[in-house]
């Protein structure tokens, strides 16, 4: 109770007090309109703002596809390259790119940093052998493009030939070694033509480009810089192919902002009409009270049947005077949908939650409906909510009459259709954007219905048909295949497709269809026939087409339903991609391929690539089949193949040495055996280089290269110099023995005779005569050893004889048996019975007589004579081993004198020191080696090599 008449004591205030209330509810709707005007304003920035970054969007990719469209004229001036690193068709060849690329101005070709090459020639002679690597401001910007491997675009700066451009330079890299640049130079204004900057509104923005410059460090600008700017309003976008920063600025703000006076002043005069009226109405308060006690009693006759239709209906119902707009009564409904309560919507009129645009029409059908021209109107408009928000609704108003009179009152229903208006703005901002970016796409487009396509091959019964079975009916039927083509039906073709055909309109196209027809476009027509048969909406294929001058055209068909007309067909897009430049120069590509591939195939030795962590073959060259025998599918197709096919003694060191070497990121280069498909073994000498991609190591290059001739050439050299040192060491024995054994013996023979002739008496003579017998049997002796050493180097060719040396060396024993007995010999014989040499058996005899002999004689007093006798089998010589426990030699005394001519070690005065030389010179005939173990008072082991 004492809420209700606080309530009732504060609104009497506001009536007693008209003038306050006027100014306070002036100020309500002031702050109202301020803020409205404050919601316009952050709408209008965030437009300008969504079409300046449009704008720069659009400037940037214009940019980028320029400059990847150099990126691509760059790599295939790089082509022409040959392997001798010089250009081929150079001129034609950049004709052709200058005409399909009008954004490049020229194109040089720089070897080792140096122009040498430009076209066109005229007007860019200046720039001839320009030595870009020595230029203090070219250099470093050349040298980043040679360090990423990639195109980079140097400048704007100014042109050696005249003029500020840019200079797009592709480092070239041959055989893993900088050759030079691949370039294309690109004028500023040609750039900025090109890109659209031309096309900018100058009125509302101003646009620049820059950049940070790689000697000073600070950022240059290259066009004109505008005082008339507002830098707060900018943005900007970085290029990183050139390192470039564009901004496109906003020149001036407040003409943006021009369309809210009129409301602003608008809406202020409003408020304060509204503050001078609330004054107005409540000076009269008895006036106002009549109108109320008025309509109470108008309302009361019809309330109880009314109230409940207004306050329940689903949608907005509001009572409002026909004549200032008030409203009188509203429904919860409409509460809600402007988001005002029933009071606070008491208090206004529908001028005041009319969007300002809807406004006039609104005030206008209500002036026809007050003034009886209708008797109601329906119109779709928009109510500023509470919140600001903007909301659309269906509006119905009709006036109220009696019987008799006009009650000055309509009645408004409100449906809202927000979410439908957005739904329908969508749907046209969607069409809107489709046919933008159709009309302006780069690639040709067509729109086409295929809906009378799809019903006639219905109709055929060929839907959902066997691929098989469809495909053999159109090659049967091709009569079916252009009725098809016919009843394609053209909805729209893009700028683009006009320009590829070289038509002039869409109409001329529909009428001439038939002219665009290639010879293999119509049966690669069946394609999409049969995808349609199978209720495919997408297909890519290549195909040909003519343009109106009969030319015909590499394209690349790519067709797809629009989404939501998959099952009619009705509408499909068919992107036509002019692919006659890459046709033409994948064959190129394919030919330069061959053409390597003839090169490599030529070379002598097996080329190859591998992957550098598990040496599996990727590649390998043709000559491997008359290397080894086998083919390189052979190869190819075994992981291991390499590994498996290393000869087993090279085989461990060889792939360590490699492994070791790939992991060290080193060239190397080594040799080794390998087993061909027949068993044979050759020797391969192989060379590898560490392939780098970006810097990181990815494979293995290299070239085997079959050295068996020269590696046997260079085991026969060996071999032969080995044979003229023995040789040459056995003469300068032979002829010491010679010098210092036949001189001391005839020096004797000398002397006795000079003495016989000075003898007095014939016994003296005798005693003389004695000696000089004695002394020329020990010549005599001496010259039948040297014929023996003589007989067996002179003997090359021995005849050999399969022998038993079991039973050779049991020969041997009996002829020793009485020395055996004797001094109670152990003879430990652990030769093989069956075991068969081939050797020379005088040879053998010879030489098991000596080593034998010598364990006996030379045995150890202490101890009883063991003689051990081992035969140890190996690959590619066997071992025969004999040892002793006898007295030993001291080899550090006499190892080098071991096998001499007359060297003696002990004090027996029956060694001659003949036995184990002759024994050597033997087995040396035989193509062997002997080598002695020894240790004096232990024992001595002879190790025979026998092959």
């Amino acid at each position: 109770m004492k809420y209700k008449n606080r309530s009732s004591n504060y609104f009497q205030w506001f009536l007693d007090r008209p003038r306050a209330t006027g100014f306070l509810f002036f100020l309500i709707l002031s702050m109202g309109v301020s803020f409205m005007i404050y919601q316009r304003i952050q709408i209008i920035n965030k437009n300008m703002n969504s079409e300046m970054q449009t704008t720069l969007e659009n400037l940037h990719q214009n940019i980028d596809q320029n400059l990847k469209n150099c990126n691509a004229t760059t790599l295939t001036l790089a082509l022409t390259i040959n392997d001798n690193g010089i250009p081929e068709n150079f001129e034609s060849i950049s004709s052709q790119l200058l005409n399909s690329n009008k954004c490049i101005n020229a194109v040089q070709l720089v070897p080792d940093g140096i122009i040498k090459y430009i076209y066109p020639l005229k007007e860019n002679e200046f720039a001839l052998n320009l030595n870009i690597l020595n230029s203090a401001h070219l250099k470093k910007e050349a040298l980043k493009s040679i360090k990423t491997k990639k195109m980079y675009f140097a400048g704007p700066l100014h042109l050696k030939q005249g003029g500020i451009g840019i200079v797009g330079r592709l480092p070239i890299f041959k055989k893993n070694k900088f050759w030079g640049f691949s370039a294309v130079v690109i004028k500023l204004d040609t750039l900025l033509r090109i890109s659209g900057v031309k096309t900018i509104d100058t009125n509302k923005y101003y646009f620049q480009f820059s950049k940070i410059n790689p000697n000073t460090f600070k950022e240059d600008f290259f066009l004109p810089i505008s005082s008339n700017i507002n830098k707060n309003e900018q943005i900007s976008t970085r290029i990183p192919e050139g390192n470039w920063k564009l901004y496109l600025i906003n020149k001036k703000t407040n003409n943006n902002y021009s369309v809210l006076y009129l409301p602003s002043i608008l809406g202020f005069t409003l408020a304060i009409l509204f503050g001078i009226l609330l004054t107005i109405i409540l000076n009269r308060p008895k006036r106002l009270q009549q109108l109320l006690d008025i309509q109470e009693a108008m309302l009361l006759n019809s309330e109880m049947k009314f109230k409940t239709i207004f306050d329940q209906a689903p949608v907005g119902i509001a009572l409002v005077k026909n004549d200032t707009g008030d409203f009188i009564e509203i429904n919860n409904k409409f509460c809600d949908l402007i988001g005002y309560t029933e009071q606070e919507m008491k208090l206004k009129n529908y001028h005041s939650i009319t969007h300002p645009k809807d406004l006039i029409v609104s005030e206008s059908v209500t002036n026809e409906l007050n003034n009886e021209k209708k008797a109601d109107y329906n119109l779709k408009k928009r109510y500023i909510t509470k919140t600001g928000k903007t909301v659309w609704a269906n509006l119905i108003v009709s006036s109220l009459y009696t019987v008799n009179e006009n009650l000055n009152t309509n009645i408004a229903i409100i449906e809202d259709i927000t979410l439908q208006k957005q739904i329908q703005d969508d749907l046209r901002d969607s069409e809107k954007q489709f046919k933008s970016l159709f009309k302006n796409s780069p690639i040709p487009l067509w729109e086409v219905d295929l809906s009378l396509v799809k019903n006639y091959l219905n109709d055929l019964n060929l839907i959902n048909k066997d691929q098989t079975f469809v495909s053999g009916y159109f090659e049967d039927h091709p009569e079916v295949v252009n009725k098809c083509f016919t009843l394609v039906k053209i909805i729209g073709v893009n700028y683009k497709c006009l320009e590829l055909l070289n038509i002039k309109s869409k109409q001329i196209l529909a009428s001439n269809l038939e002219q665009v027809l290639d010879e293999t476009t119509l049966k690669n027509f069946q394609n999409q026939l049969l995808a349609i048969t199978q209720n495919n909406d997408q297909l890519a294929y290549d195909s040909k087409i003519k343009n109106s001058n009969g030319e015909s055209i590499d394209i690349h068909f790519r067709w797809n339903a629009i989404k939501g007309h998959e099952k009619t067909m009705d509408r499909m897009i068919i992107s036509t991609e002019d692919i006659t430049f890459r046709k033409k120069h994948e064959k190129l590509i394919m030919a330069s391929q061959e053409k390597v591939e003839s090169l490599i195939n030529t070379i002598d030795g097996i080329v190859w690539e591998c992957s550098i962590e598990t040496f599996s073959f990727t590649f390998v060259s043709k000559k491997v089949e008359e290397i080894l025998g086998y083919t390189s599918e052979e190869w190819l197709s075994d992981p291991n193949f390499w590994q498996n096919h290393i000869h087993p003694e090279d085989k461990a060191w060889a792939l360590e040495y490699c492994t070791t070497k790939s992991k060290d990121l080193a060239n190397h280069d080594f040799e080794y055996r390998m087993i061909c498909k027949d068993g044979s073994v050759i020797w391969m000498r192989d060379m590898v280089n560490v392939v780098f991609q970006n810097g990181k190591a990815v494979s293995l290059h290299g070239i085997m290269i079959d050295i068996t001739k020269s590696k046997n050439i260079e085991n026969d050299l060996n071999n032969s110099f080995s044979l003229v040192s023995k040789q040459n060491e056995r003469l300068l024995n032979f002829s010491y023995i010679i010098s210092h054994n036949l001189r001391s013996h005839t020096s004797n023979i000398a002397s006795i005779v000079s003495l016989i002739k000075d003898a007095e008496t014939e016994q003296e003579k005798k005693q003389l005569m004695d000696l000089l017998v004695s002394v020329s049997d020990l010549l005599n002796e001496t010259m039948v050893h040297l014929n023996e050493v003589i007989n067996i180097r002179t003997n090359i060719n021995l005849a050999t004889e399969s022998l038993n040396l079991s039973e050779c060396i049991d020969n041997v024993m009996k002829v020793f048996s009485k020395q055996i007995l004797s001094k109670e010999v152990i003879i430990t014989n652990l030769i093989p019975k069956d075991l068969v040499i081939n050797y020379n058996p005088a040879y053998l005899e010879s030489i098991l007589y000596n080593l034998i002999s010598n364990a006996i004689r030379f045995s150890h007093s202490e101890r009883k004579p063991n003689i051990h006798l081992e035969w140890i089998p190996k690959k590619n010589k066997n071992i025969l081993k004999i040892s002793d426990n006898g007295i030993g030699i001291d080899l550090e005394k006499y190892g080098n004198k071991i096998f001499g001519l007359y060297k003696t070690f002990t004090n027996d005065k029956r060694s001659k020191g003949v036995g184990l030389f002759i024994t050597k010179n033997q087995i040396e005939a035989m193509g062997g080696t002997i080598t002695v173990q020894s240790e004096e008072n232990q024992g001595t082991i002879f190790k025979i090599e026998i092959l």
